[in-house]
């Protein structure tokens, strides 16, 4: 049995997601559902994502509808409360260094930092919003991780990068190099990074699961993981978004 919870696991957030696993895994193992005691770490995604012993995960929003929809069951989506986005929803914030006092149309051709190709927040939203205003994007950096790709900027190797707007303000809280970073633009909001089990897992009751576990949570953990609550988005609010061309 597998369990994990990579998407925002730092060493900052690491106690409050084991918090939130132990009060998911009381809550399914007394609906009498088996699950394994303690989260993962590390490892092959794919392996985990894909895994016929997945008893919870969390994906990014691209994984999900380019590869995984058809073989796993969406458990819930987390409810951020960011400012300007629908309950469930998130998106990228655009940044620069602090000192560039460029706005987004002079970034046309610039180049940009990204994670990876498979990333929602780290290319398909900014790609997907340069091209709304006509604007060319130039990925000359991948860098496997938002950190790595705010990093990238701070130190002048690339001149923007988009973020992932739950882990840009985790970036903020503990990262001191951030403070050479500015914000100059936000894309639209999309659905926020799911909750996955393994194909044929019951959903309803470990999505109940994982909104009592949440809930009982103190309000500190809450915060540390920037989670409000769970909403139940249907698989076509994700499928709904475009597949992004390659970098």
């Amino acid at each position: 049995m597998i369990a994990a919870l990579p998407m925002y696991d730092r060493p900052e957030t690491a106690g409050a997601l084991d918090r939130l696993w132990a009060g998911t895994r009381a809550r399914l193992r007394a609906a009498g559902l088996a699950a394994p005691e303690a989260l993962s770490c590390g490892g092959d995604l794919w392996a985990q994502w894909r895994s016929p012993d997945l008893v919870l995960g969390q994906t990014c929003g691209l994984p999900y509808r380019a590869h995984l929809h058809p073989h796993v069951t969406l458990i819930a989506t987390p409810d951020h409360a960011l400012p300007g986005c629908p309950p469930g929803h998130y998106r990228s914030v655009l940044i620069c260094a602090a000192d560039d006092v460029r706005e987004t149309a002079a970034f046309s051709g610039a180049p940009m930092a990204f994670n990876e190709a498979l990333s929602q927040s780290g290319w398909a939203a900014p790609q997907a919003h340069f091209a709304a205003r006509g604007l060319a994007i130039r990925p000359a950096l991948e860098t496997g991780s938002h950190q790595a790709s705010a990093r990238a900027v701070a130190e002048g190797r690339a001149a923007f990068a988009a973020v992932d707007a739950v882990c840009w303000e985790m970036l903020r809280r503990w990262e001191p190099f951030t403070a050479r970073l500015r914000v100059f633009d936000r894309t639209e909001p999309a659905p926020a990074l799911p909750f996955i089990a393994a194909r044929g897992a019951d959903g309803a009751t470990t999505r109940r699961a994982l909104g009592a576990a949440l809930a009982a949570l103190a309000p500190r953990d809450r915060g540390t993981l920037a989670m409000r609550g769970i909403v139940a988005l249907p698989a076509s609010t994700y499928l709904a978004l475009p597949l992004p061309p390659a970098p």
